[in-house]
């Protein structure tokens, strides 16, 4: 059996080839050739060409490739409906909406041309302002007066964006669970001491974080919704519980597999072979 592994064709550093190197190293140790490949060269490809791969595993954001594919008979993981619901934030709140607790969120208004949004004024504050795309916590904001808040309406009104609540006792931690199949393989706690977002990227720091039965019902709700076989969960630690912020359908797992402990590339292998009964 051969696999293709899609990945972004313009990934340079050396932590974004960690995990497809890491899936086929698993693969390959259960009988499964996997090579590595940019997802543009195998939309492109004819159909003899796509026929030698069995599956892909499809570790991009890039919502049209999929989609070629799959209908060219391609099983993915994730399927191409599961990577666009969470490239868009937005998106992905709406389908998790009344699923599991969250933030409260709402959508910024389009705007093509003039002044910023009209409800700037009924946002509580402090805010979180989030592009509706976007990885490693970059296009995420924190906004705590309304002349900050107006500012940045008026740098993002023409892009997707929302309002989501702040969550003050969160404020630089969340926890990060790792899925397979629905079910939990790795969590961590992040904490950063100088940022409200906690990604590693942005200098947090991991450490293991036990699983429980509330973050597994979580997860199952999550993924059965998305429709997703891999993800990377975030979970704000509330005064109401854990909140889902966001969920990554191509999650980085090198942090976790390290700091967990756990073979999550293993776990995605395993899962993978069994949905495609071998």
């Amino acid at each position: 059996m051969k696999a293709a592994i899609l990945i972004n064709p313009y990934l340079t550093e050396a932590q974004e080839f960690y995990q497809p190197r890491r899936i086929a190293e698993e693969l390959a140790l259960r009988g499964v050739q996997a090579d590595i490949l940019p997802n543009a060269y195998r939309v492109t490809a004819d159909a003899h060409t796509l026929a030698e791969y069995r599956f892909a595993v499809y570790l991009d954001k890039e919502k049209y490739a999929p989609r070629v594919l799959e209908r060219a008979g391609m099983r993915l993981f994730n399927r191409a409906e599961a990577v666009e619901l969470c490239d868009d934030k937005m998106l992905t709140h709406i389908a998790l909406s009344g699923v599991v607790p969250m933030p409260r969120t709402m959508p910024a208004p389009l705007c093509y041309k003039g002044e910023a949004a009209p409800l700037l004024p009924e946002i509580p504050l402090p805010a979180v302002v989030k592009e509706c795309f976007g990885s490693f916590g970059e296009q995420v904001y924190l906004v705590r007066t309304r002349e900050e808040l107006a500012a940045r309406e008026a740098q993002l009104k023409l892009r997707p964006h929302l309002f989501q609540e702040y969550i003050a006792e969160s404020s630089g931690q969340d926890v990060r669970v790792i899925c397979v199949g629905g079910e939990v393989v790795a969590c961590m706690k992040r904490t950063n001491a100088h940022d409200f977002r906690s990604n590693l990227a942005h200098g947090g720091k991991g450490e293991p974080y036990p699983t429980d039965g509330e973050i597994r019902t979580i997860a199952r709700r999550v993924t059965d919704a998305l429709g997703l076989d891999y993800c990377g969960i975030d979970l704000l630690l509330s005064a109401r519980g854990y909140l889902v912020a966001e969920v990554n359908s191509n999650a980085f797992f090198g942090g976790i597999e390290r700091i967990a402990g756990v073979n999550v590339a293993g776990a995605y292998a395993e899962h993978i072979l069994r949905e495609m009964g071998k």
